[in-house]
């Protein structure tokens, strides 16, 4: 370790690490007073436009009526004003394209008088539409080069809000983006698409059970984000990090997180400094994070906010992550999302937790005191269940990514297999239900005593948890577990609430041709379901081989990589969905389908570039070195006669031909071309992706080989900065 110069400058740097001179005072302003206050909230908008141009926005938002166009200047110029006050010089229309990430077409709000003067404005127009370059951002064909323009359109359910900036702010607007011939460019779009779609369908069962009065029945999400941080110093100093997220060469620390000792621990000084000001920094936008603990692994963290309306919630989520970004260098830190930074470490995720309801009816996931006797949550819930069944394997390939194939299935994450948990309170109804063809009980909660007189007693849940499960309910809602946290969750909102509304229409559909007594349809349409749906229920160990040979028996698809999952997306299945409820069309399926393709291609060719460069000039080199110490030693202690074995120079020189070879064999195999994307995915999972994991393996082995080993990660010297064995911050 005396040694490695890198990290003896890096340890130095972050001892001399001094904070920030300015330090943020909550006690001046309470979170209350931020919350929203960078926001051009329902409230502003109360205080700012004419009354019947609020309850015009307010009908949209609240009840999904038409946006009147009429109201645009109106609200243009209250929200300029508002932006100006608050120092904006410029307005951003903000989307989200194919990439996952954040977009941003900044204008000035100044525009020359031609007196030699200036004055700011900002249109309707400009407020509703802006024209970006539609095909310099992933297409999947659908815009060529010389094919190019593209329209921004003004997203009013989602609010404006300011951006901060020491020199500066702007005034950001979230907006949809699509093509010239109006196919969707983004990730928004559809989203909003299957909640109107979702909307439609459940107001069909809502007034099947006298509940019309016709309030926009929503998805909800809260996205759970964890996320590793990262000393700059040694970020710097490790290639793989900097440009794929992730370690691509590295040995497990001697101490990692077998100790357990890291999940919910004292959060250290400086990563609460950071978590402080990020939360402030949110609470300013209004993204209502709320929960903030030490995850599972040495620097990996985790902040959830509460959930809000989808589309906002999929906004929030890519505030919350730029922000992460932006603030950790401020803490001499840098924030990663890749979802598997090293074997044995654990991966992050992004568990969504789902739910639907309405203003009027609340959450139609709330089971209630006697979930037995109600029947509108028993259908809501026995359609989410059919929805998950039916198209298992639609919702694993929105979550296929190369980051999320190290992920998923490795003990700290759900496996491939898409199941359902439902526990124990509803797993009894539904068992009551399909043996006897209605339920008449309920579980009920209790209370726990815990022995000592000074605790108080708690109160104990109908039933158990089920953190292995990628698809669990959890009270009032579902939690989807297998987003990676490096994606968005546009995608897995959009799939659910499009499979969610084509089940809730199959049970609308079956009720209201029903003759007789409602009650005895409902009963007997739950059966029905629960008895060809069960096969996706399951309560135990999901990370259990024992349940991969019972999933492989139910029948139930176990697609383990993103090339065996993405098919499905493209199917006629799929399609015929998305087409049926106005989600998305042919072209835009396969749009996605090719840019989802594409991006796994480039990452795991981009992974493959790292291992063969850093293999090259840090690893070998290293190991040469050693090799030619360990002949050196040897050849002088010949020569003074002393008698000795080889083994530890044969074992070098053997590794050192190995991790020749494995190299020369992943650089050949990196000059393969394919006929299509598909092909070219198929062959990057199937020989590219474990050639560099025989190359990691195959540097690994020098662990064994302590003169060139780091004292505490194991790693050679020459690169001994593995994320899992840094000093947490």
């Amino acid at each position: 370790m005396s040694g490695n110069i890198t990290r003896l400058n890096a340890i130095a740097a972050i001892n001399a690490y001094a904070p920030m001179k300015q330090q943020l005072n909550f006690a001046e302003t309470p979170t209350r007073d931020l919350f929203n206050s960078n926001v051009f909230s329902t409230a502003v908008m109360k205080d700012r436009l004419p009354k019947e141009v609020y309850k015009s926005l307010m009908r949209t938002i609240e009840q999904g009526e038409a946006l009147d166009i009429t109201v645009a200047d109106v609200v243009a110029n209250a929200m300029k004003d508002w932006a100006i006050e608050k120092g904006a010089t410029h307005y951003a229309h903000v989307f989200y394209p194919l990439t996952g990430l954040t977009a941003e077409k900044h204008d000035s709000f100044l525009s020359p008088n031609g007196g030699g003067s200036a004055v700011t404005e900002f249109s309707g127009y400009q407020l509703i539409q802006g024209e970006p370059d539609g095909s310099s951002f992933p297409t999947g064909g659908i815009r060529p080069t010389f094919e190019a323009r593209g329209y921004t359109a003004w997203d009013v359910t989602s609010p404006a809000y300011i951006l901060e900036n020491p020199n500066g702010t702007t005034l950001c607007i979230p907006t949809a983006f699509v093509s010239w011939t109006g196919e969707a460019l983004d990730k928004k779009t559809p989203v909003l698409r299957s909640n109107q779609a979702l909307n439609e369908q459940a107001q069909r069962v809502l007034r099947l059970f006298g509940d019309d009065d016709g309030a926009m029945v929503s998805s909800t999400a809260g996205p759970e984000q964890e996320y590793f941080l990262i000393d700059r110093n040694f970020y710097f100093a490790r290639p793989d990090l900097m440009t794929a997220g992730r370690t691509l060469f590295g040995a497990p620390s001697p101490k990692g997180q077998e100790f357990e000792d890291h999940y919910f621990g004292a959060i250290p000084e400086r990563v609460l400094g950071f978590m402080l000001e990020a939360e402030r920094e949110l609470y300013k936008l209004g993204v209502p994070v709320k929960t903030r603990h030490n995850e599972v692994a040495p620097g990996q963290y985790e902040i959830a906010p509460v959930y809000e309306n989808a589309n906002v919630a999929t906004d929030h989520q890519q505030i919350l992550m730029t922000t992460l970004k932006r603030v950790a260098p401020k803490y001499g830190m840098v924030c990663l999302t890749h979802e598997k930074p090293f074997a044995g470490v654990n991966g992050s995720g992004k568990h969504v937790n789902y739910s639907l309801g309405s203003a009027s009816v609340g959450n139609l996931l709330e089971p209630g005191d006697t979930p037995h006797d109600n029947e509108r949550f028993l259908v809501f819930v026995v359609a989410v269940v059919r929805a998950i069944s039916t198209y298992a394997p639609l919702l694993r390939s929105v979550v296929a990514s190369a980051g999320n194939d190290h992920r998923l299935g490795a003990n700290e994450a759900p496996p491939a297999i898409i199941s359902v948990f439902l526990g124990d309170q509803l797993s009894d109804i539904f068992a009551q239900i399909r043996a006897a063809g209605t339920a008449t009980s309920s579980k009920k909660t209790g209370t726990l005593t815990l022995g000592v007189d000074t605790l108080p007693p708690l109160p104990l849940h109908a039933g158990d948890r089920n953190r292995t499960s990628p698809f669990a309910f959890t009270g009032n809602k579902f939690e989807f577990r297998a987003v990676g946290a490096n994606q968005s969750i546009a995608m897995p909102i959009t799939v659910l609430n499009t499979i969610i509304a084509e089940s809730l229409d199959y049970m609308a559909t079956r009720l209201e041709a029903a003759e007789g007594d409602f009650h005895t349809a409902v009963q007997a349409l739950l059966k029905e379901v629960l008895d060809e749906h069960s096969a996706v229920l399951f309560d135990g160990d999901g990370y259990s081989e024992a349940w991969h040979r019972e999933a492989a028996a139910r029948g139930l698809p176990n697609l383990r990589t993103t090339v065996d999952a993405l098919p499905a997306f493209g199917s006629p299945e799929a399609v015929a969905l998305f087409e049926k409820y106005n989600v998305l069309s042919h072209r835009e399926v396969e749009s996605r389908l090719d840019v989802k393709l594409e991006q796994y291609v480039k990452a795991v060719n981009l992974e493959a570039k790292l291992t063969l460069e850093m293999g090259r000039t840090m690893i070998w080199p290293a190991a040469i070195r050693h090799q030619s110490q360990l002949a050196v030693t040897c050849a002088n202690l010949k020569a003074v006669g002393y008698e000795f074995d080889t083994n530890t120079l044969d074992k070098v020189t053997e590794l050192v031909k190995l991790l020749q070879d494995s190299l020369t064999d992943l650089e050949t195999l990196m000059e393969h071309e394919s006929d299509s994307l598909l092909a070219e995915a198929e062959y990057a999972c199937s020989s590219l992706v474990p050639q560099m994991v025989s190359c990691a393996v195959m540097q690994m082995n020098w662990k064994v080989l302590w003169p060139m080993i780091c004292g505490r990660c194991r790693l050679i010297r020459r690169c001994c900065l593995l994320n899992s064995c840094f000093h947490s911050p």
